[in-house]
This record gives C-alpha cells, structure tokens and sequence, in this order.
C-alpha cells in the first residue's frame, strides 16, 4: 500500500526539474545555441554550405533546432517524472500534474506565438531577449512552492533576457551562460 500521499498528489516531485534532467536542459540550449550560432556564422561566407541557402531557409532551420530542443526538453522532464513515479509507484498523470502541464503547453504556445510574431514584423533584435524573459516567467510561473531555488534561474533567464535587449549580439553567448547554469543547477540540486 502506498506509504506517503502526499508523492502522488505533489507535481514538483513528479514533473521535475533537477539533477541530471536540469543537465539534460542545459545541454540542449547550449547545443541550440551553439548550432544556430555555426549557421548563422556559415550564412555570411560565401565559400561555406549555408551561404548558399536563402535566408528563409536559415530562419526555418533555426525554428527548427528550437522546436527540437523544446521536444528534447520536455520529454527529459516527462521521462524524469516517470522514472519517479514508478519508483514511488504513482501514477503520473494526476490532476496536479495534469494542471502544471496544460499551464506549461498554455505558456510555450502563448511565448511562441509572441517570438513569431516578433519575427513576422521584423524585430529580429527582440527575439532572443523576449525568449530569455520568457523563459524566466515560465520557470517562475510554474516553481511551485517548494522549489524555491528555481527563483535564480528564472531570475538569471530575465536578466539575460535584459541584458540581451541593450546588446543584441550577446544572444549566443547569453543562451549559453543560461545552458551552463542549468548544468550547475542540476549537479548542485539534487
């Protein structure tokens, strides 16, 4: 019979966001970065592969390394929380859980639907900056109560984000500082 109730019914412990699922994240976006960087580098020599594609191909190529690394993402979270469950021997989808991840597919539809139309009227420049912010409302929207140290990488992710808007070339390296702090969260928070 199950011991403690309070796992089952609880979404931070079975949709989660550290240890070696927050290494997974991090890898990812700093992956993303560093290949939309390589692409968008390659587009402006002549001599390489990319410079020979238009620039609505590299803008789909982009879109679609970051659409892979918001499935990749997200499946690390889902398959983490699985792992959870059946070791606590809960079912994962509760109503908790259910509930944080209607929000969360809410939220990436609403950012997404803003960074494209940003992208539609031609505000390139406020791409990566509504991104990071974006990012950070999200993991501060769905912290929860419990994980209170999550606050620092939400934190982090807007002051990026900020950071991005008076620099705009600072986006790789911005995303990949956002990379490295998710591997330092998931080996520290464990």
């Amino acid at each position: 019979m199950r011991k403690n109730t309070y796992l089952h019914d609880n979404n931070e412990v079975n949709l989660i966001l550290k240890g070696f699922t927050s290494i997974l994240i991090g890898f990812y976006l700093f992956c993303g970065a560093y290949l939309i960087k390589s692409i968008l580098n390659g587009f402006l020599i002549d001599d390489h592969l990319t410079g020979m594609f238009s620039a609505e191909i590299i803008e789909f190529v982009a879109l679609g390394i970051l659409f892979l690394v918001f499935v990749f993402s997200s499946l690390a979270v889902v398959f983490a929380g699985k792992r959870v469950a059946k070791r606590h021997q809960f079912k994962l989808w509760n109503a908790k859980t259910k509930k944080t991840a209607f929000r969360y597919l809410f939220l990436i539809a609403f950012f997404a639907s803003l960074l494209i139309i940003l992208m539609r009227v031609g505000m390139i420049d406020l791409i990566t900056p509504a991104f990071l912010v974006a990012y950070g409302l999200i993991l501060y929207l769905l912290r929860g109560n419990y994980r209170k140290k999550r606050f620092l990488l939400s934190g982090l992710a807007i002051a990026l984000g900020c950071l991005c808007f008076f620099i705009p070339g600072y986006w790789s390296s911005a995303i990949s500082i956002l990379g490295i702090a998710h591997v330092a969260y998931g080996i520290v928070v464990n």
